[in-house]
C-alpha cells in the first residue's frame, strides 16, 4: 500500500493522494480523494486541462457548468467529462466527498473502452454512462469511511481495467507523443504527411480516441505549457512566455488565455487561482 499524503486547512478543503502508481503511467495522472470541512467553493475555474477526470462522489454534489456560470440546474455527484478545450466553473456546498481520477485521453480511451467523442465536452453522469462496473465501484467506496482503504479500492480498479484492455498502438499514439513533445507547435498537415493520412482521417481518428481534432489537441497542450511557464517561479515577461509557449505574440496568447481559462494570463498565472 502507498503512503498517503493529506493537504487542507481545518475550515477548507482537504485532499488526499499517495505516491503515484508507476505502472499506470501514461494512463492515469493522478488520483485524489477530496473532502469539504465547510468552505464552499464559488465559482471555481478549471483551466483545459489535457485530462479526463472521472469523479465519484458520496456526499453533496457539485454545480459545474462548461463555459459559463453554474446554477441550480447544474448540479452533479459522481460524473465524468471528455476534454474541453475551455474553461470550468464549479460551485459545492462545502460538504463535499469525492475520489477523482484524472486519466490522459488516450487512458480514458482505454479505461472506459468506448469513443472519446461521446463525452468530449460535455457532463455525463454515472448513470447516463451505464458502467455498471463504475457504479458498483461508487457503491464499495461510498460504504467505507477510510480514505486509504478508498483509494486502495479505486486504485486496483482503474488498475485491473487498463490492464485487460487493449494498448493503443496505432499511429494515433505516435501522433498524439509528437504533440505533446512539440509543446503543440506542430501543423495538423505535417502530422498527417508523417502518416500517409487525409487530414479528415486524421481528425477522424483523433476524435475517437482523444476526443477533439489535432489542432484542438495542439492548442490546449500549448496553453497548458504558457501556464507552466508563467508559474514556474521564474519571473517572465507575457511577451517572454509567449515567444517560449510558441505563440506568435502576446496578444494571442492573451486571446488563448482568455478562451482556455476565461481570466486573463496575469491573473491566471496566480499561484492560488484554480
Amino acid at each position: 500500500m502507498s503512503d498517503i499524503s493529506a493537504d487542507g486547512l481545518a475550515e477548507g478543503p482537504r485532499f488526499v493522494q499517495r505516491a503515484f502508481p508507476h505502472d499506470l503511467a501514461g494512463s492515469v495522472e493522478r488520483i485524489t480523494g477530496y473532502q469539504e470541512n465547510g468552505q464552499a467553493l464559488h465559482l471555481a475555474a478549471e483551466i483545459a486541462a489535457m485530462v479526463v477526470p472521472l469523479v465519484i462522489s458520496f456526499s453533496d454534489p457539485f454545480e459545474i457548468a462548461l463555459g459559463r456560470d453554474p446554477t441550480a440546474d447544474d448540479r452533479y455527484a459522481s460524473f465524468t467529462s471528455g476534454l474541453y478545450p475551455g474553461f470550468v466553473l464549479i460551485n459545492s456546498t462545502g460538504a463535499s466527498q469525492c475520489v477523482q481520477i484524472d486519466f490522459t485521453p488516450l487512458g480514458a480511451y482505454r479505461f472506459f473502452g468506448m469513443p472519446m467523442s461521446e463525452i468530449a465536452g460535455s457532463m455525463v453522469t454515472l448513470e447516463d454512462l451505464n458502467d455498471r462496473g463504475i457504479l458498483e465501484l461508487r457503491d464499495r467506496i461510498a460504504a467505507l469511511n477510510n480514505w486509504s482503504a478508498r483509494l486502495d479500492i479505486v486504485e486496483e480498479f482503474v488498475r485491473q481495467r487498463i490492464r485487460s484492455s487493449d494498448a493503443v498502438t496505432s499511429p494515433i499514439l505516435s501522433a498524439y507523443e509528437t504533440i505533446v513533445r512539440r509543446g503543440g507547435n506542430i501543423r495538423v498537415a505535417e502530422i498527417a504527411a508523417s502518416l500517409d493520412w487525409s487530414r479528415k482521417h486524421l481528425n477522424e481518428r483523433f476524435r475517437e480516441l482523444v476526443g477533439v481534432g489535432p489542432k484542438t489537441v495542439s492548442r490546449m497542450i500549448r496553453f497548458n505549457n504558457a501556464v507552466g511557464i508563467a508559474r514556474s517561479g521564474t519571473r517572465h515577461s507575457w511577451a517572454d512566455v509567449a515567444y517560449a509557449a510558441g505563440y506568435a505574440d502576446q496578444a494571442h496568447l492573451t486571446r488563448e488565455f482568455v478562451e482556455f481559462s476565461g481570466s486573463t494570463p496575469g491573473r491566471l498565472s496566480e499561484p492560488h487561482h484554480r
